[in-house]
């Protein structure tokens, strides 16, 4: 997966509690100007999780850097701890209608807090294939 660092919302960002990503993204006004299609947004664990049950991804967007009411415009279904290991993907869809200016990941654990995990994750230009 090739990240922008300007496109980045988390690099090894630790979760082991619910929380927002590191990092948000200032669309400025490029949220008024649709791209004719949808962005993707990769989430890659990066360090295997532990102790919760699950974890689910949601992009979040708002007119303001707090994110004081905060919109869920899309979101993964939870994931499985046995899933989160290193190089599991989440993969989302930036929708080009229905932002406002800011949009943020949120990363929700399921059960009780991880003892460890640790995601990568950011808009890439397309999703991953294999040229096998």
């Amino acid at each position: 997966m090739f990240l922008d660092k300007e496109n980045q919302f988390s690099s090894a960002q630790a979760i082991t509690a619910s929380a927002a990503s590191t990092n948000l993204i200032d669309l400025g006004d490029a949220k008024d100007h649709a791209v004719g299609q949808q962005l993707p947004l990769n989430a890659m664990v990066v360090t295997n999780f532990a102790s919760n049950t699950s974890l689910t991804v949601a992009l979040q967007t708002d007119d303001n850097t707090s994110f004081s009411s905060a919109t869920t415009v899309s979101q993964t279904g939870a994931v499985a701890v046995a899933d989160l290991v290193a190089g599991y993907t989440f993969t989302l869809a930036i929708p080009f209608e229905g932002l406002e200016r800011y949009i943020r990941l949120y990363y929700t654990i399921g059960g009780s807090n991880a003892s460890a995990g640790a995601v990568t994750a950011g808009i890439v230009v397309n999703n991953e294939q294999s040229f096998a």
